[in-house]
């Protein structure tokens, strides 16, 4: 179930029609830094807002292992991830959520598609995660993340988004299996680059937005995260993204894979710049 933390008081909130929610368990973790992460995000959310933050799962040393294992360990945490946003969004609040790691949009997505099948899924990531179990070559669980939302393979989570409400935004570390989606018009891709802002607008087209930014798809250097993938966002492009994205209806946000640290120097992190570059998306969806 949702918990506060005991050690943090809890703000009065700010907003009643947002539910402000913090996953920091196990979900196929490379190594223990975006457990730590979700929470630094959720509490510059809290401060910001005036929100409780609700906490699903706790931190537990990474398994860094093949994805069946890692799914196993973290279903029970994802479940009550699931059941959540199911009483959240049957309740008519829109999520404001930071994650650990993509792979707990697995849990997410389905209960959003369900309440929200007129939304669409803006996936702003440097990697497309709809690899399979059949086709993957990393055997990475966040690498099936969106795959699974959308019933390409059996989460135990649920499906049911459908392919033709996904937008990919940023992607560029894109395998053949996820290329082949996106070139036969199955899933739609909005590139990096100068046209980025207009072509995802295009992209959108008028429908309501459910947001999940994975934070490798900005630029190497801007903020800590596992993958580092060349050719990304900066944060004036994470703007404008926002802009765009608050021009119609949010239905929730998500945001994972910010790690807690710098790998090399272990240099704490506060993710102060990454949260005001997005100011634009919950300026919508506490407005809604």
């Amino acid at each position: 179930m949702l918990t506060r933390d005991p050690e943090k008081p809890v703000p009065q909130a700010g907003n009643e029609r947002v539910a402000l929610t913090v996953f920091r368990g196990r979900a196929g973790d490379h190594n223990d830094l975006a457990m730590r992460g979700s929470v630094a995000v959720a509490r510059g959310l809290s401060e910001r807002f005036g929100l409780p933050a609700g906490h699903v799962g706790s931190p537990e040393p990474a398994l860094n292992t093949d994805w069946r294992t890692e799914l196993d360990a973290a279903l029970p945490a994802l479940r009550e991830m699931s059941g959540a946003y199911e009483r959240l969004m049957s309740g008519g609040l829109a999520p404001l959520t930071a994650l650990s790691r993509c792979s707990v949009a697995l849990a997410t997505l389905p209960v959003v598609a369900r309440h929200r099948p007129d939304a669409c899924v803006v996936w702003f990531d440097g990697h497309a995660d709809l690899n399979t179990p059949d086709n993957t070559t990393t055997g990475y669980l966040g690498g099936m993340a969106l795959s699974g939302a959308a019933g390409l393979w059996d989460s135990g989570l649920g499906g049911g988004l459908r392919l033709d409400n996904i937008v990919l935004g940023g992607a560029r570390d894109v395998d053949p299996p996820e290329r082949a989606l996106i070139d036969a018009g199955a899933v739609r891709s909005v590139p990096p680059g100068p046209d980025l802002a207009d072509e995802l607008r295009a992209a959108i087209a008028g429908r309501p937005v459910y947001f999940h930014l994975d934070c490798d798809v900005l630029e190497p250097g801007i903020v800590p995260t596992d993958y580092r993938v060349p050719g990304g966002l900066s944060l004036a492009d994470l703007h404008a993204v926002s802009d765009v994205v608050a021009e119609g209806e949010l239905v929730g946000l998500e945001i994972g894979e910010f790690e807690a640290s710098w790998p090399e120097t272990a240099e704490p992190v506060v993710p102060d710049a990454l949260l005001d570059a997005m100011a634009p998306m919950y300026a919508a969806l506490t407005a809604r």
